[in-house]
């Protein structure tokens, strides 16, 4: 028989089997070349290219997509090879040589990567104006996008999957090479560990890798204390270092020590559900310790970075009102123009004056006893803090009421107030010039009320001081460079792109003022929207990117997930028709595959999520000003493509118990 022939024949008997691997090379083409198209349209790129990330954030991420789809596929093939070890048995009893079964193997290999490439190749192209639609959408934009067939696209794809191939081939021959005839009967069955006793050592390193999870999530809950600052990379290490080692310890030693514990305390009375998932579970976590840490780490770290480009997204119209806190921000007495050209495109308004006069205060002195410790560096920080008079204030809060050297501290917000909480009921001393008060902070407020220029880039401190005191500080105002504002609010947002334009006939956001120094400096002020908009362009790429590249983790993760368990099943086919023999119904034997596949789907999920959450949530306040929202949303879609795995892994078991009697 010829080697054309026996490729023919072997293909044909192997379909079921060589459906999951040809999936895996489709899906990974239809990512890349998907994804390779995107970067190269004319028409998006055209139209992102104000944002000034968009070629930067595009190249990063292809090379990120390349290692993803690298590692899947190779993953994939390993399976695929362990799944048809028994065939390359056969082959050398039957006479041939590895060389031969290589040859044979790499002409298959080849036949499937054609036909996945070009299969995959067609998918991108169609899937690829998808993408190019959403991209628009996150970055608010317009344009009408051509489904246009890029040929660098495709001879980068080419590229990209010929190397992906050479080294697919050079795995296989390794594998078949390496291995002995006997070893290829008996390796569907090396993942089993046959686990009889437990030695006092496991169950206390079982302990340790609880242990240290738990510390790694304490550390990072304190990553970004004051006095943690200095040793920000090594505690990032150490937290790294004992989450995901304590994960391989759990998933090692803990789970299958749990296990053991339930099947003991059950005197040997084990049901079917107990035979088919916990004894299963337990004699696998040897081999499987490894693959489920990657597994739970990639997870946690996609939704993780999927997370924190979210935050900073979903936050663009919070972190643009901490910068504009109105419609339009006039300062000093500029503007005029601006207000007159609405008048008189009867654009209707409100107008909120704010008087401003500069302190030299640290805000430091605020801090808790706890944290106003010696080498503090925040404590004795000075900087010009801006008073508003109360009455001025009690335009946006009428309730507001204060007396003597009283204050209320606001427009405190963003990362500092996350990373340096402030105490109220505390007194703090102020200069402006020769003269010295000490107030007492009756209240802390975050709300924004400021622009961003007077507070030197948004969340800075402000003080609500009687009008009193505010009149007792003016004697100093030619120390301090800002002395008015105004906030103007349209009454319709349908005004808002009249008003833009206006706004930029007049240049009334260009100011002339003194910076901190005294010399002479032009700021650009800009508008809400237009502040909005520079946060959505800045941010929508790398939202993007990150959620394609989550997707791609996710699939890659809940795929591997899913094929070992379609190996698992093929493995187990004869105890189910054993079960099945001695009279057992399919339903007494599914529920223990839906607690099996709970455990397989549902720890590393969980896992994940709570690293992803704890690593979220040390330092979240750095990329915006909204967490729970952009949490749940990105772990609900984690949760939901999960479930899609877990319940067609299920189908699968199904199908195979239907079959095995």
């Amino acid at each position: 028989m010829s080697l054309s022939k026996l490729v023919l024949r072997s293909m044909k008997k192997n379909m079921k089997h060589y459906y999951l691997y040809f999936f895996a090379l489709i899906f990974s083409v239809t990512l890349f070349f998907s994804f390779v198209t995107l970067q190269n349209n004319a028409d998006v790129l055209e139209t992102v290219s104000k944002s000034g990330t968009a070629t930067a954030g595009f190249g990063a991420a292809t090379y990120i997509l390349y290692f993803i789809v690298l590692f899947f596929v190779l993953y994939a093939n390993h399976l695929f090879m362990k799944r048809r070890s028994k065939e390359v048995g056969l082959y050398q009893l039957i006479g041939m040589t590895k060389g031969l079964i290589v040859r044979l193997l790499a002409i298959e290999s080849i036949l499937l990567f054609v036909g996945a490439v070009i299969l995959g190749m067609l998918a991108g192209f169609f899937s690829s104006r998808l993408f190019a639609m959403i991209l628009l959408r996150v970055l608010e934009k317009e344009a009408l996008v051509t489904m246009t067939f890029s040929i660098e696209a495709l001879q980068k794809s080419i590229i990209v999957f010929v190397i992906l191939l050479v080294i697919v081939l050079v795995q296989m021959a390794w594998m078949i090479h390496r291995v002995s005839l006997l070893s290829l009967f008996s390796a569907a069955k090396q993942a089993d560990e046959r686990v009889k006793r437990f030695s006092p050592l496991q169950m206390a390193i079982g302990f340790i890798g609880l242990v240290l999870i738990v510390y790694g999530y304490y550390a990072s809950t304190k990553l970004f204390d004051i006095e943690s600052a200095g040793n920000l990379f090594v505690n990032m290490m150490i937290i790294l270092a004992t989450t995901i080692g304590g994960t391989f310890i759990v998933f090692r030693f803990s789970v299958a020590f749990i296990m053991n514990s339930i099947r003991l305390k059950k005197n040997g009375h084990l049901t079917v559900r107990d035979v088919l998932a916990l004894t299963p579970i337990m004699h696998r976590m040897k081999s499987n310790a490894k693959s489920l840490t990657l597994i739970t780490v990639l997870t946690g770290v996609s939704l993780g970075i999927t997370t924190l480009s979210y935050i900073g997204y979903y936050s663009s119209e919070s972190s643009a009102f901490s910068q504009v806190p109105g419609d339009y921000i006039l300062l000093e007495d500029n503007g005029l123009e601006f207000l007159k050209k609405l008048e008189d495109e009867n654009i209707a308004f409100d107008k909120i004056d704010y008087r401003l006069q500069g302190v030299i205060a640290s805000v430091g002195q605020l801090l808790s006893e706890e944290e106003q410790r010696e080498g503090n560096p925040f404590y004795n920080m000075e900087g010009t803090i801006y008073t508003v008079p109360l009455s001025d204030y009690q335009q946006i809060n009428p309730d507001a009421s204060i007396s003597g050297n009283e204050v209320i501290l606001t427009n405190y917000g963003g990362y500092m107030a996350a990373m340096f909480k402030l105490e109220k009921d505390r007194n703090i001393v102020v200069s402006a010039g020769e003269l010295k008060e000490t107030f007492h902070v009756v209240d802390i407020q975050d709300n924004s009320i400021i622009s961003g220029i007077v507070t030197a880039g948004g969340g800075g401190p402000i003080f609500v001081v009687t009008d009193e005191m505010f009149e007792k500080l003016a004697v100093q105002s030619e120390l301090f460079p800002w002395h008015k504002q105004a906030t103007i609010n349209l009454k319709s947002k349908e005004d808002i792109a009249q008003a833009e334009e206006l706004y930029i006939q007049t240049g009334a956001g260009v100011i002339s003022a003194l910076d901190s120094n005294g010399q002479s400096k032009q700021f650009i002020q800009s508008s809400f929207e237009s502040e909005r908009k520079e946060y959505i362009e800045d941010l929508g790429i790398t939202i993007f990117t990150t959620a394609f590249l989550g997707l791609a983790f996710l699939m890659t993760t809940g795929s591997i997930l899913y094929f070992k368990q379609m190996s698992e099943a093929e493995e187990e086919r004869g105890s189910y028709t054993i079960l099945r023999k001695i009279g057992f119904a399919e339903r007494d034997i599914l529920k223990g595959i839906y607690m099996k596949q709970a455990f397989n789907f549902g720890v590393p999920l969980v896992i994940g999520l709570l690293h992803s959450y704890f690593a979220v949530k040390s330092g979240w306040f750095l990329f915006g000003s909204e967490l729970t929202t952009p949490l749940w949303i990105a772990m609900s879609c984690y949760i939901a493509l999960y479930a899609i795995f877990a319940f067609l892994s299920v189908g699968y078991y199904k199908k195979v118990i239907r079959e095995s009697l």
